[in-house]
């Protein structure tokens, strides 16, 4: 894991450069070739983002730190904050403000009037997914809630500096927790915390 985290670490590093419109040679000591390598034509955007997802400690959080526009953790506040807190010490280390960092998390909601209906429709999920509940019980990924539960979760994540959620949705797929989210969760939220 460690060998592929570098290749990773190179390969960004060089994407980087290539999306930034710079022709790119390597040393020969990593794991890639490259002979003047370039994006012909170039970019139309200004800066091309990129996104790393993970949270390891010592070397994608500094991947991040070093190249990333975005960085996607999920988990719950505690460990989300304890991730920040460890990709800032990183950008500060290489010299980098971390607030140019757009935070992601990701979640998987299910969104009912009362708490014990979500949890219905998520364990239902799981089934049709043949996925055990055993495996899934304690993830804090999975978000299955009253608009309330989920809007509070999401403002502690914002109050954090998390301000983009992405939803991984299990088939089959909820429209009823997709309506809610945006009809109802996303104004709670954007009332209580200015974005």
């Amino acid at each position: 894991m460690g060998e592929r985290l570098d290749w990773m670490d190179e390969a960004v590093a060089a994407a980087r450069q290539l999306m930034d419109g710079n022709e790119v040679s390597s040393t020969g000591e990593g794991r890639y070739r490259f002979d003047r390598l370039r994006i012909d034509p170039p970019a139309m955007q200004n800066r091309l983002p990129i996104m790393i997802g993970g949270g390891g400690e010592r070397k994608t959080l500094r991947t991040v730190a070093n190249y990333a526009d975005m960085w996607n953790e999920s988990g719950s506040v505690e460990l989300l904050q304890h991730k920040d807190e460890v990709l800032r010490a990183h950008c500060a280390a290489v010299g980098r403000d971390s607030d140019e960092i757009e935070r992601t998390t990701s979640c998987k909601p299910v969104i009912r009037s009362t708490e014990a209906e979500a949890r219905r429709v998520w364990e239902a999920q799981m089934a049709h997914n043949r996925t055990p509940m055993s495996d899934v019980e304690d993830d804090e990924t999975f978000w299955s809630g009253t608009p309330e539960q989920i809007a509070e979760r999401m403002i502690a994540c914002r109050e954090i500096g998390f301000h983009t959620f992405i939803a991984e949705m299990a088939a089959p797929y909820d429209e009823e927790t997709l309506e809610r989210w945006i009809g109802e969760v996303k104004p709670m939220v954007d009332a209580a915390v200015p974005a």
